[in-house]
């Protein structure tokens, strides 16, 4: 009977210490600035990586700006990306083209190694490389991966095609979680969903008209800071 006693209390102890330390782990890996915004189609919370801190910075600004709310996401394309923050959306008429709309200013590109373009991926949207060789973000526009899952024989062509080299970790991450493996490098990650999944599944099935444009707005509602 004791025995029995000190075994489940050592068992018991055991688990509490796993489940301490991956708390940590994971309180270490989701380090930033938590963001909440309600869309039309549902609830996303994103993390902003605080490891990118100028695109951070500019998301928190624009948000307590009020910036957002209001605007639709304008491009969506299933199996890819969904997008946001073109400043003209807001009250866009019916079949308007969208995409264009700009604050002014860009962000200076943040390429990060251990950010890339998994599913739920929040990344900066940007201008083409001949008329933006730097890379430079929008300051308001963006979009949240949804992607493919691929495999590694894939991930071996788009190595010889684009010149990159996936490491085993992200080879893991895009054989099992997905995302978009060939933008690694050329547009800025700087956070990731950490609620809302479905959300972004569910806005990328919508009905979209040849420029990509939902048929039915799917609109940003409010955005606001967490912590």
């Amino acid at each position: 009977m004791k025995k029995f006693t000190f075994l489940a209390f050592f068992l018991l102890a055991a688990t509490m210490l796993l489940a301490q330390t991956a708390d940590k782990h994971d309180g270490a890996k989701r380090d930033g600035v938590t963001v909440h915004m309600s869309t039309s189609e549902g609830d996303i919370v994103l993390l902003l990586y605080n490891d990118t801190p100028k695109h951070r910075d500019n998301f928190v600004k624009l948000v307590k700006e009020g910036t957002y709310n209001g605007l639709l996401f304008h491009r969506v394309i299933r199996n890819f990306m969904i997008q946001g923050g073109d400043p003209k959306s807001r009250d866009a008429k019916p079949g308007q083209p969208l995409g264009d709309g700009t604050l002014g200013y860009t962000v200076p590109a943040e390429f990060r190694a251990n950010h890339i373009h998994k599913k739920g991926a929040l990344c900066a949207a940007r201008q083409g490389d001949d008329v933006n060789p730097r890379k430079e973000s929008s300051a308001s526009q963006f979009y949240i991966v949804q992607g493919n899952v691929w495999d590694n024989k894939t991930l071996d062509m788009m190595e010889v095609r684009f010149g990159k080299k996936f490491t085993a970790e992200q080879r893991r991450v895009y054989t099992t979680v997905g995302g978009t493996p060939h933008l690694d490098g050329e547009y800025t990650v700087f956070g990731e969903v950490v609620k809302g999944l479905e959300v972004v599944d569910r806005i990328a099935a919508v009905e979209c008209d040849r420029m990509d444009r939902p048929v039915k707005d799917v609109k940003i509602l409010k955005v606001k800071i967490e912590k």
